[in-house]
């Protein structure tokens, strides 16, 4: 069994990676990709059995990339959910040396924002493609320098702990969603979310006349975003997720009742949802 993830090694994809591998209790071979688009399609070609990939942020909201693929270019379902609990650390050669720029991925720079300004208001900050980038390039440059990344990429790169948990919100957690191209009947808990993708027309009161197919029976939908539809400005699509706490039956006719109402409608099908969390 193979299972992609966002690389480099050190990142919160990893450490989330490995946690899904142990959730799975299988021998998985973890598999990095440079793009989350990359490792999508690599289930998409049968490259691998399985991929991992963040789907959204509690504090930047929703990965675009990993919504568009799924919308757009593969035809995959979800197994399962991993919500991932974030933890940021600072990481440095030296703690004892002022430090005057700071290097991390875009997400976590902002997630650090009100930390970074409040504790180190007078040093720069510089965005590269991962965590796991930052720690390794922390490592190979001078003094001064410091790192927003894990534990994991701390230890890799051999920096030390400057400050841990800076992350502005506690609660800091990015949703991952385990990628298939087959379908497993053993389910490895039982299956709390739906994920829908559609398109419907731009006349007035069709998405009302949408979500009501879902109202009318009590169907409780937990997440709606829209996303451009690539066929015209004005134009989306709707990603809908929905708690299936409810009889089969009732969702099903919800569902095939919403159908009809769409250009086009993508079921990515049950999942269980697990939390997991850095050690």
């Amino acid at each position: 069994m193979k299972l992609a993830f966002l690389g480099p090694r050190g990142t919160n994809s990893e450490e989330a990676a490995i946690c899904m591998k142990n959730i799975y209790k299988t021998d998985m071979e973890l598999i990095a990709y440079n793009t989350i688009y990359d490792a999508i399609w690599a289930v998409a070609k049968g490259n691998v059995d399985y991929c991992l990939v963040p789907v959204e942020n509690s504090i930047e909201g929703s990965i675009r990339i990993t919504l568009d693929t799924l919308a757009h270019d593969v035809d995959l379902k979800i197994e399962a959910e991993l919500v991932w609990s974030v933890h940021n650390q600072l990481l440095a050669k030296d703690t004892d040396v002022p430090i005057h720029t700071i290097i991390s991925h875009a997400q976590p720079l902002a997630q650090c924002r009100e930390y970074l300004k409040t504790h180190y208001p007078n040093a720069k900050t510089e965005a590269v493609a991962s965590t796991a980038r930052a720690a390794e390039k922390v490592s190979q440059l001078g003094d001064g320098y410091a790192a927003i990344a894990t534990k994991s990429a701390g230890t890799l790169y051999n920096l030390k702990l400057v400050d841990s948990d800076i992350q502005d919100v506690e609660d800091n957690f990015t949703r991952f969603i385990l990628l298939t191209k087959k379908v497993n009947e053993k389910r490895l808990s039982t299956p709390q979310n739906i994920m829908l993708i559609c398109q419907i027309d731009g006349r007035a009161g069709s998405l009302y006349e949408l979500l009501g197919d879902f109202a009318k029976r009590k169907v409780n939908m937990t997440r709606i975003e829209s996303r451009p539809a690539r066929t015209g400005l004005g134009e989306y699509i709707f990603f809908i997720e929905i708690d299936i706490d409810v009889e089969a039956q009732i969702l099903e006719e919800a569902i095939s009742s919403a159908t009809k109402k769409c250009f086009w409608l993508k079921n990515l099908g049950a999942f269980p949802v697990f939390r997991g969390n850095a050690n």
